[in-house]
């Protein structure tokens, strides 16, 4: 294999819409799509837990509120197994909601103030630097117990405290990322059906100048043509949902591909290998169709002597595994900018998490996306 087809295989991704030449008509009645098109998508960044731009914050009244009456809570609870009666336990309880009250206040409100700078910073480096910013405000809090009883603490104390602050501090933080993490479903879904409606434009704009081409110089093959174009504009423009099954987005690239085999004719060789056990797998919408489009884009395409496309699913237990592969020849025509692919990455991510896995092989004259996700 040589190097020009090498580095064809390592840079095929998706790209803009392919124009015919003839079909030229087409990209200016429809030059919408392409302007509708989005700029390619970045990796899906974990969302920081102080973002200012999202409903949650930790100056909400409400969350004060339970992490005050949390703490008082825990606190409480540690006193009366150290308390002799509850006379002595009330004792304790008053000079101690001095120091917790003052510390917990003055936390939440330092953490409210400088939200913005900590929503930038690694997840470790939030970790150290409130669990140590609760260690001072415990501390600040037992110096005003202090004043107020003339008592000065030995040092034993001032640690004691102190990492008693920072062991809540950490208490509170975890509190709020598992709180975080049980509002997310609804901001992930949200951005599914944002990442689903991305794609929509780019995917009609490409199928319908492949279409327009084939039914002016093919009319014999237009009806069967236009069924399946009926069908491909069916499911991009319907309703966005938050999945559908493997089956349904086999049919899909089955039409789709029709399309491009009355198209390429002979070129276009397709095997499909299928595992009727992996049908009832849920997958994002329109997740299959980009990969096959690449596929023909960039394996079929550039050569004349066309290319070969495998499509492969695969029960194993309870994953289901789907590869999508083509021949590497000459380069395609344009290096494209990645949107399908990064599209598809998002979304599996964004409806399965870490349990989806999608992985990219480019080996001499062989192009593979794997996907593995759960059953």
């Amino acid at each position: 294999m040589s190097e020009k087809n090498s580095k064809s295989a390592t840079k095929q991704r998706d790209d803009g819409p392919s124009v015919w030449p003839d079909s030229t008509h087409l990209t200016s009645i429809l030059g919408f799509a392409a302007t509708q098109s989005p700029k390619p998508a970045s990796e899906a960044a974990v969302l920081p837990l102080f973002d200012p731009e999202r409903v949650f914050d930790v100056c909400h009244v409400g969350l004060v509120l339970r992490a005050v009456l949390g703490v008082q809570g825990l606190l409480a609870l540690g006193l009366a197994l150290a308390a002799r009666g509850p006379a002595q336990w009330a004792a304790w309880m008053a000079s101690a909601t001095v120091v917790s009250l003052s510390g917990v206040l003055l936390w939440l409100l330092l953490v409210c103030l400088a939200r913005r700078v900590l929503a930038r910073l690694a997840e470790p480096l939030q970790w150290a630097l409130l669990s140590g910013l609760g260690a001072v405000c415990a501390l600040a809090g037992w110096q005003l117990l202090n004043i107020a009883s003339l008592d000065p603490s030995g040092w034993f104390r001032l640690l004691s405290v102190g990492l008693a602050g920072a062991a809540l501090a950490a208490l509170l933080l975890a509190w709020l990322k598992l709180r975080e993490r049980a509002q997310r479903p609804a901001a992930a879904l949200a951005q599914l059906v944002e990442l689903q409606s991305r794609i929509r434009p780019h995917f009609l704009f490409n199928t319908l100048n492949s279409a327009i081409a084939l039914v002016r110089y093919e009319p014999a093959k237009a009806e069967h043509l236009l069924e399946d174009l009926s069908e491909l504009f069916r499911v991009a423009l319907a309703d966005a949902s938050t999945s559908v099954s493997l089956a349904e987005e086999i049919e899909l690239a089955r039409r789709y591909l029709h399309i491009e085999q009355t198209r390429f004719g002979e070129r276009l060789r397709i095997r499909w290998q299928l595992d009727p056990l992996a049908a009832d797998a849920r997958v994002p919408p329109l997740v299959l169709q980009p990969l096959v489009e690449n596929a023909v884009r960039h394996g079929v395409e550039p050569n004349d002597a066309g290319g070969d496309i495998e499509v492969r699913t695969r029960r194993r237990g309870s994953e289901v595994e789907i590869r999508v592969s083509n021949s590497v020849d000459l380069p395609a025509r344009s290096s494209g900018h990645g949107l399908a692919l990064r599209n598809v990455r998002q979304r599996l991510r964004l409806m399965h998490d870490v349990s989806a896995r999608f992985e990219l092989n480019a080996e001499p004259g062989r192009f593979t996306v794997r996907i593995v996700l759960p059953f």
